[in-house]
């Protein structure tokens, strides 16, 4: 039975990406109905990403039904995220120690008395909202890192597609930047330019792919914090990226192929004359061909007018 509400939650999540990218809403209404009755699961929300759908819909929506259903929805599923829960559990949460991460202060209860540094707030319980399967990052009163987070907790929050489902974004900005700081330890211009790297691709609007990926925790902080532009790129500029890749390389190997072979020509760069020539017709039928010239010992290329 659950395959199939799976399959279902599945099917209804792609047509309204489809309604969210046309700006039309018509037929939502029915659609958030049967998800109503539909059973989901964490696993489902993060691999769909419906929550970003039907958040955006219920701010295309003007039809105050699918608003009223959305928001229903939407506070449903944050709930998920807690787990099962009785009325003893905020209290005994409060009064277990956080466990310890790499570099962290010592733990809360110790420390507070002795370090005047940490606020009594940050013995806090994590927000219902945020994914208690990541570390909690440790506070910080550098200027420059308090900065960073906030700057990447306002990229996350880019786009009309913006939910919290998954994420905290506070939270989750803090946690990207700590994996930031202990990769360099400091803050100086590698670690600002590994920062705004974060923050431009998350703003991204060709790329909401990445940004709705971090925010569901398909993608882990300690992971966006380490990926390459590569890594990082969309879809379309990754498959423009390929086939630049393999045009350079039939290039390449059509001038080693194809052609002439001839000493007439001396390499500007290795003096050498081992070379390979080829004429194309470049201008008008009444001009000469155009001669392009390799270098066979050094790769060297040029045209020869």
């Amino acid at each position: 039975m659950s395959g199939c509400g799976g399959e279902e939650i599945i099917r209804i999540a792609k047509k309204m990406e489809r309604m969210v990218q046309k700006k039309n809403t018509a037929g939502a209404l029915d659609l958030l109905k049967e998800l109503k009755n539909l059973p989901m699961t964490l696993e489902l929300l993060q691999s769909t990403r419906i929550g970003m759908s039907v958040n955006a819909i219920r701010k295309q929506s003007s039809d105050d039904d699918v608003t009223s259903l959305a928001k229903s929805l939407i506070k449903s599923w944050k709930k998920l995220l807690d787990g099962p829960s009785d009325d003893k559990e905020p209290e005994e949460k409060k009064k277990e120690p956080l466990p310890p991460t790499q570099n962290s202060p010592e733990p809360r209860e110790e420390s507070s008395s002795s370090n005047s540094s940490f606020r009594k707030d940050d013995c806090a319980v994590p927000p219902e909202n945020f994914i208690t399967s990541y570390p909690r990052a440790p506070s910080t009163s550098d200027s420059v890192r308090i900065k960073c987070r906030e700057l990447l907790s306002a990229a996350l929050k880019t786009g009309d597609d913006y939910i919290t489902i998954g994420a905290d974004d506070e939270e989750l900005g803090a946690q990207i930047e700590e994996a930031v700081f202990q990769e360099f330890k400091n803050t100086d211009a590698k670690y600002k330019n590994r920062v705004r790297s974060r923050i431009a691709n998350l703003k991204d609007g060709k790329n909401p792919n990445l940004r709705r990926n971090v925010l569901c925790g398909n993608i882990s902080p300690i992971v966006f914090a380490k990926m390459s532009a590569e890594e990082m790129a969309s879809d379309e500029l990754k498959e423009m990226r390929k086939n630049l890749t393999k045009e350079a390389i039939r290039e390449h190997q059509m001038a080693k192929t194809g052609g002439t072979e001839t000493d007439l020509f001396s390499c500007g760069k290795c003096k050498m004359k081992n070379c390979t020539y080829t004429q194309v017709q470049t201008r008008s039928a009444d001009e000469p061909m155009t001669t392009f010239v390799f270098c066979n010992t050094c790769g060297n290329r040029w045209k020869f007018c």
